[in-house]
């Protein structure tokens, strides 16, 4: 089914009117596509437009609120195993062939004041931020049904990316007045750019990504969030908000909960992918937090290399009447490598019929994380 903003945003916001939306939002892993093809996968398949997702049209807003440093990705050394190259924030990175998607960054840019100083120009407001073609282009795909996003660097992501995450940690205590300046600079900016664009263009959904989290919790606890994030959140959220916008959402993966309620204060609204294997049990988190909170994703993609009773059991769990307003349903991140592809057929067509939605036709996917 392809979905209208305005159905989506009453979806996010506890409408009942409306099925539910089911998705996929990453896709396969690295190497998945290969274990499916010698499984008998067909293209439509491999390429997940057999299964019939709902989609969702996206536009950008047409503003740029994150770095822009003007330099260059260039490679250093290729071997058989990885990929060494320095990046457009001037950082040396790994990526491991066939094992990753990301680079890993090995050096960093930031160490303290002195050096955030000769990059703050990157984060600085101009003009040239606003790509004003762009924004009429979103105007009228939004006319047509189209969801209208704007991004910001997250409150955590933007400094780990300048310094790496144990700098960053040590950073709130060290160095206060560094980490304030860093997202102080950032959120002007990003308030400059989003303030000259909603008043032409309303925005739907003001998207964040942090990834701030693991297994055992967040990286940056409840105190960090308030006296931190919460201030650079707001800025860019509060505008908004006053302008129309409905939707706030945040990816992060790990275990959120320690900090949940303080970016509950910060305005975020919408959290995904919520993922099970790390503590986020988005059916308990409904109890708790009812309509404050919508999720995308839920669905444990370890499920899938279990056995069939595995997946039914977990669908019959996630996919209850009462969690249907408020979640996009889909799994908690990219599909496992070791998913057999008859266990995939299966847990779609199993959601499909949970949800009641008409067996699948093949009509097309598209990634649904925003």
């Amino acid at each position: 089914m392809r979905w209208h903003r305005d159905d989506y945003i009453d979806l996010m916001t506890f409408g009942e009117n409306h099925p539910p939306m089911f998705v996929e939002l990453f896709g396969p892993l690295i190497g998945l596509e290969e274990e499916w093809k010698n499984q008998g996968a067909s293209s439509t398949e491999l390429d997940l437009t057999a299964f019939d997702f709902d989609t969702l049209p996206l536009v950008q807003c047409g503003g740029m609120t994150g770095p822009r440093s003007g330099l260059k990705r260039y490679r250093l050394e290729e071997t058989e195993d990885a990929i060494i190259e320095v990046d457009e924030l001037g950082r040396k990175t790994k990526l491991c062939k066939g094992r990753a998607t990301i680079a890993l960054p090995l050096t960093y840019p930031v160490t303290d004041m002195d050096s955030w100083q000769k990059i703050k120009q990157w984060y600085t407001f101009d003009a040239s931020r606003i790509d004003w073609t762009a924004v009429e282009s979103a105007r009228r795909a939004r006319h047509n049904g189209a969801l209208v996003l704007a991004s910001i660097p997250g409150g955590f992501d933007l400094p780990r990316q300048l310094m790496g995450e144990e700098n960053v940690c040590y950073c709130y205590y060290d160095d206060p007045e560094l980490m304030h300046d860093i997202l102080d600079t950032a959120g002007q900016t990003a308030f400059e750019v989003l303030a000259r664009i909603s008043e032409v263009l309303p925005i739907d959904n003001l998207c964040v990504h942090e990834d701030m989290a693991g297994k055992s919790g967040p990286l940056a606890g409840p105190d960090q969030v308030k006296t931190f994030i919460r201030p650079y959140y707001r800025k860019a959220w509060d505008l908004l908000q006053e302008r129309g916008t409905r939707l706030f959402s945040q990816d992060s993966d790990g275990n959120m909960n320690a900090v949940i309620d303080a970016f509950l204060d910060c305005g975020v609204n919408i959290m995904y992918p919520a993922e099970p294997a790390a503590g986020m049990d988005m059916v308990s988190l409904r109890r708790k937090y009812g309509r404050r909170l919508a999720f995308k994703g839920g669905i444990d993609k370890h499920v899938l290399r279990q056995d069939k009773s595995a997946i039914d059991r977990e669908l019959l769990y996630k996919l209850q009447p009462q969690m249907r307003a408020g979640t996009v349903f889909g799994l908690d991140h990219r599909i496992p490598n070791g998913t057999p592809l008859e266990n995939y057929r299966f847990y779609v067509d199993r959601a499909r019929e949970i949800l009641d939605l008409p067996p699948r036709t093949g009509s097309g996917w598209q990634r649904m994380a925003f």
